[in-house]
């Protein structure tokens, strides 16, 4: 029987390769508290067209390489993009207080 799993691609930097995550909600046995485990897979994908921020499914297969053993079975959901933060340019003291030092200077 083949293993399946799905979960979010973390990177897709190498050529023909994937970064997948794969996320678990577990019970401890012996506490009974439910954790998150988080696992990542290298998975083969031979069309490089799989980006990050997709969910995909990956299934087991013979060894391809040390760490892949799995290869992209199909693309679930396409990541709706990225967003990026823009840094706020906040003016420090020591701008504030040249400033201030050459409104003095042009005065005198």
């Amino acid at each position: 029987m083949v293993k399946t799993l799905t979960g979010i691609v973390t990177s897709d930097v190498r050529d023909k390769t994937i970064t997948v995550t794969v996320t678990s909600r577990e019970t401890h046995p012996l506490y009974g508290k439910q954790f998150t485990r988080s696992r990542k897979y290298t998975a083969h994908d031979p069309e490089n067209e799989a980006k990050v921020g997709d969910k995909v499914t990956i299934r087991e297969i013979r060894p391809i390489s040390k760490t892949k053993s799995f290869t992209l079975d199909h693309i679930d959901q396409k990541s709706q993009g990225s967003i990026e933060l823009k840094e706020d340019v906040v003016p420090s003291d020591d701008a504030k207080s040249k400033k201030v030092e050459t409104e003095g200077e042009a005065e005198s």
